[in-house]
């Protein structure tokens, strides 16, 4: 063998050993295809994979971020309204990521847009705005275990936005506008309740003392001298008025 042919075999040797060596980061894990059969999941760090026999496909294990399009959502009230969202999931089976569904990405996106819509659409516009800790878990716990056969965890779901049409906003505004006048006419009424309650019970005590309802007249008469005014007020007793009017009436 010729030093020439050497040459060529060692550097094909090398060659060969250098498309063989892979190298995964630790948040990385490769799918080995042997002959298009599933043989391993294998990583992270130094591997091996056999070219033209074997195939690698890589699975990132970080948490991704995906942002669910604006949904035109119709709620149970059947008010129209604009909705997005953001889900949080990773993979945890790199196997069924990669064998049981195309591009799991593309799949949960869709799946997520779905949930989103057939959820909110169960709830009226009140609750899509108080109560969005308890729709997020519902979507979350949806997503989790429709997702489980593909391999991947979602994390959390976070509804973003709920956009009303300009019309909405003004009626929403009207409404709060119109329970604000209703508790403060309530409020109102019940000072007026509990003023006429205090004037009753003051009544019967004075009723009860001749001499306290004079006193009264006489710190009403203070009070009224110390203004500038030529008023003069001579308070008369209600029984002796009563007396006059009846007699008059004879």
């Amino acid at each position: 063998m010729s030093d020439y042919t050497l040459y060529i075999i060692i550097i094909l040797v090398v060659a060969f050993l250098f498309s063989a060596i892979r190298i995964l980061r630790e948040y990385e894990r490769g799918v080995i295809f042997t002959l298009g059969r599933f043989w391993k999941v294998k990583g992270p760090g130094f591997i091996i994979v056999i070219p033209l026999i074997q195939q690698m496909v890589k699975v990132d294990l970080r948490i991704i971020v995906m942002d669910v399009p604006s949904q035109d959502v119709i709620s149970q009230d059947n008010v129209s309204v604009h909705v997005n969202a953001v889900v949080y999931f990773r993979v945890v089976d790199p196997e069924k990521a990669i064998i049981q569904v195309e591009d799991y990405y593309s799949a949960t996106s869709q799946l997520a847009q779905t949930t989103l819509r057939s959820v909110l659409g169960q709830h009226e516009l009140d609750e899509m705005l108080s109560e969005r800790d308890k729709l997020n878990a519902d979507i979350q716990e949806i997503l989790d275990t429709q997702t489980d056969a593909w391999g991947i965890k979602v994390n959390n779901v976070e509804i973003k936005h709920v956009d009303l049409d300009e019309s909405m906003i003004r009626a929403i505004a009207k409404q709060a506008e119109a329970e604000r006048v209703r508790r403060a006419k309530i409020i109102h009424a019940e000072g007026e309740r509990q003023a006429a309650s205090e004037l009753s019970n003051a009544a019967e005590i004075l009723a009860r003392q001749g001499s306290a309802l004079q006193l009264r007249y006489l710190q009403t008469l203070t009070e009224i001298a110390n203004d500038k005014t030529n008023t003069i007020v001579f308070p008369l007793p209600m029984d002796m008025l009563e007396t006059l009017t009846n007699n008059l009436k004879k």
